[in-house]
């Protein structure tokens, strides 16, 4: 469990496919948004950042934001050798179904847009709009010779420097993802760099990144989709949001008027990020129209059974688990969650996200 300021945020574990533990958070109200993050992430470490917490506080505010840390990074389990995309995929829908996510948007963050690419082609049903920042379909997609070389020399610079206690190499990463920030901000890139990863696992992740390339699956995508980029991005091209833009069929692109890989929050290029995002997520919070409801509410309106399904719901477990657990059938369980969902006057794919988050932020 985390908190700044006020904002709660809750920190759990899903187990993937291989059994990798993958580290969530889920904080904020209203319907839900899960972040495919960047791979410089760190659950607890991100909330005292000059750098990112704008972006927690306000996505908080239009959305249950539901977030994680990627498979050898941040809270996750760390020497994990296998980075391929079919690996980090199905970290994403273990996340999605610990958290108990049956339809929500999603935001592509970075390394994180192949990723939410494949996973939406796979799970259409699930994926209710798809959001890309500063992303792209595969790292190397109509790259420049500039940019090509560039990726080498960042791979030998991370093995040379990542690990030395002084920022000197990281701080070459750290100007290109932020030309504009202060000293404060770099000097807090440069230690998330080696908070988030090791060396080693940045290699590993970074090499087998690179060979991943979903171009093929964008014409499949069939939802609302937004495409937001620094147009001076100094660390991902545009040209791989432009990409994006043109094979992802009625695709929106909007170029934020900033040379910073992560905008800044005192840049007049944030206000516009963050109402392009609110705006795209609106019609989710029309569609949720969720009321919010005290604990003690939620407590008084449902019975001791229906609560406790619910907590186990909140949990991350699946009707199959809370059935084990409760000694009930899965068809049993099933009617505690609908009589539950009725009570809290919700319905819908997204009722049992809602009913979660109710009791998530007011427990």
């Amino acid at each position: 469990m985390g908190a700044v300021a006020g904002v709660v945020q809750d920190i759990r574990f899903a187990r993937s496919s291989d059994g990798v533990q993958i580290a969530y958070a889920v904080h904020g109200s209203g319907p839900p948004l899960l972040v495919d993050s960047c791979w410089l992430s760190h659950l607890q470490f991100d909330w005292q950042s000059p750098v990112w917490r704008h972006y927690l506080v306000e996505l908080g505010r239009v959305a249950t934001v539901v977030r994680f840390d990627e498979r050898g990074h941040g809270l996750s389990d760390r020497g994990v050798t296998d980075h391929s995309l079919d690996a980090r995929v199905a970290d994403l829908e273990a996340v999605a179904d610990a958290a108990g996510l049956e339809e929500f948007a999603v935001l592509a963050m970075a390394q994180g847009g192949p990723v939410a690419i494949e996973y939406t082609a796979r799970h259409p049903e699930r994926v209710s709009r798809l959001a890309f920042y500063g992303s792209y379909a595969g790292a190397h997609v109509d790259a420049s010779p500039e940019g090509l070389a560039l990726d080498a020399a960042f791979t030998a610079l991370i093995r040379v420097g990542w690990d030395r206690p002084t920022p000197e190499f990281r701080r070459v990463f750290t100007s290109l993802m932020i030309p504009g920030g202060t000293e404060e901000q770099m000097r807090w890139i440069d230690d998330l760099q080696r908070m988030a990863v090791d060396a080693s696992t940045a290699v590993i992740a970074r090499e087998q990144r690179q060979v991943t390339d979903v171009s093929a699956r964008l014409p499949e995508l069939d939802l609302p989709v937004l495409v937001l980029q620094s147009r001076g991005d100094q660390m991902n091209e545009f040209s791989g949001s432009r990409h994006l833009a043109t094979n992802i069929p009625g695709a929106r692109l909007v170029a934020l008027e900033s040379h910073n890989h992560i905008v800044l929050a005192d840049e007049p290029a944030w206000p516009v990020l963050l109402a392009e995002l609110t705006q795209f997520l609106a019609p989710e919070r029309e569609r949720a129209a969720v009321e919010p409801v005290d604990a003690p509410d939620v407590a008084r309106l449902l019975s001791p059974r229906e609560l406790v399904v619910l907590r186990l719901a909140a949990q991350g477990c699946d009707n199959d688990t809370i059935g084990a657990e409760l000694v009930l059938s899965v068809r049993t369980v099933e009617r505690h969650l609908q009589n539950a969902y009725a009570k809290l006057g919700l319905r819908g794919r997204a009722a049992r996200t809602a009913a979660v988050a109710r009791l998530l932020s007011r427990t």
